[in-house]
């Protein structure tokens, strides 16, 4: 007599509609942008605000690197979120994992806007501060899985390059919304209303998020591949299943995210930072966030030409074609930067963000989908993705501090991207397609 578990086999699942495909990439979208928004803000103010309010303790260089330290401390968390949500994701759904995830994102961001400052409680402020920056890593690693497979597992197998790109478009959307937020506040307050109590209107504003988390919860079904595929009535946890069929192709989606991850947060943080510190470039902070702006808008139509182009191409070819490109462009990008002039600056993140950037960001999501299984594919996904934004992310801003302070330059910081990229063009050579 067979031991084996028992396997439930799902009924036929009849394809969704087109305009049901849409509906559902636009959803992914929404969800991803306002997730990501929350995400990002935290980023900009750590570059404008968190350094004197949380840590002044400290000088101003000691500030900045505490501050872009606890950003990091989200990356750290993802790994966590992506176990824990990787679980939901296989075992109730898609989209219920989602919704939990969004609701924590929203909770957690609007708190850190409620916080008192180090002038008002002392040290309790930044350890605060890192706690729940801590939740907002966990929500934001479940988050991405599900907003990918949401579209991806809804799409018909010719155009999951260009509907999973939907999903990435969330990053510039929530970029956009973050930065729009920011530059409003500046506008309408002055420097001491914003450092005062400006900066907290873009975090208190987030709660928006569980609204929407409630409208996907009520519009929205769950995903064709899951309903359609077959689980087993009793087996260990997904990320354990995950991890023991799928070793070999979730480091590589490790290592191809490795690039994507830290490309992405010099661009949008390092940068602000950089640029607008007295002591380097010393430009106006509004005129750095417009051109990040500027950068990000661009990407959100060049995100779905890049996984429509995998799409006829393949995935594999586009994704390190544009992690090669845009390694060599790092030491061009810093050229410009390094000029002084805000439009060489935009340009720089046009070429390098807007358009190298997505050739690799915009059929990840197909890509990594694509590579595992639909019965542990949240869990695989999400490690994955996860564990290369720990590697490659997590203490990008930091480490490209560190390494401007150390030599003095910022080759140093464009030879760190170019390497990263070339890391993530040899895993994207390696990595296998497996849908199942």
């Amino acid at each position: 007599m067979s031991r084996s578990t028992p396997v439930l086999q799902a009924a036929p699942v009849a394809a969704p509609s087109r305009r049901r495909i849409a509906s559902v990439a636009f959803a992914s979208w929404a969800g991803a942008s306002i997730e990501w928004y929350d995400f990002f803000i935290y980023g900009t103010a750590a570059a404008l605000v968190f350094p004197e309010l949380f840590f002044a303790a400290q000088d101003p260089l000691t500030g900045t690197l505490l501050s872009f330290a606890t950003f990091g401390v989200a990356f750290v968390a993802r790994p966590f979120g992506g176990v824990l949500f990787g679980h939901l994701g296989d075992t109730i759904g898609r989209k219920n994992t989602l919704v939990l995830a969004l609701i924590t994102m929203g909770v957690s961001t609007t708190l850190i806007g409620l916080l008192p400052t180090y002038a008002s409680i002392g040290a309790a402020a930044p350890i605060l501060l890192v706690l729940l920056r801590f939740v907002q890593g966990i929500a934001v690693g479940g988050q991405q899985g599900g907003v990918i497979l949401l579209a991806t597992e809804n799409a018909p197998a010719r155009r999951r390059g260009l509907y999973g790109s939907f999903a990435s478009a969330g990053a510039p959307g929530g970029v956009l919304l973050a930065n729009g937020a920011f530059l409003l506040v500046t506008a309408v307050t002055t420097e001491e209303q914003f450092r005062s109590w400006g900066w907290r209107l873009p975090f208190v504003a987030s709660i928006l998020l569980i609204a929407l988390a409630v409208v996907i919860q009520l519009l929205l079904e769950e995903t064709v591949e899951f309903r359609a595929a077959a689980r087993p009535q009793r087996r260990r946890s997904p990320v354990v299943d995950a991890v023991r069929d799928h070793p070999r192709q979730i480091l590589l989606a490790a290592g191809c995210y490795l690039a994507i991850n830290l490309t992405y947060y010099v661009f949008i943080t390092f940068v602000v930072a950089y640029a607008t510190n007295d002591a380097i470039l010393g430009l106006p902070k509004h005129e750095v966030l417009t051109a990040v702006l500027i950068a990000s808008a661009i990407e959100l139509f060049a995100l779905p030409a890049a996984g429509w182009l995998s799409d006829l191409v393949g995935r594999r070819t586009v994704f390190a074609v544009g992690a090669l490109l845009l390694g060599a462009w790092s030491f061009a990008f810093w050229a410009l930067v390094d000029t002084g002039s805000i439009g060489l600056l935009t340009l720089g993140l046009v070429v390098g963000l807007s358009l190298l950037h997505s050739l690799m960001y915009g059929p990840q999501g197909a890509l990594f989908s694509e590579a595992f299984s639909a019965r542990v594919r949240y869990s695989a996904l999400s490690l994955g993705i996860q564990v290369g934004s720990v590697v490659g992310g997590a203490f990008a801003p930091f480490l490209a501090t560190a390494l401007l302070s150390g030599f003095g330059s910022s080759t140093a910081i464009a030879a760190y991207m170019a390497l990263g990229c070339a890391v993530s063009a040899g895993c994207t050579a390696a990595l296998r397609r497996r849908v199942g």
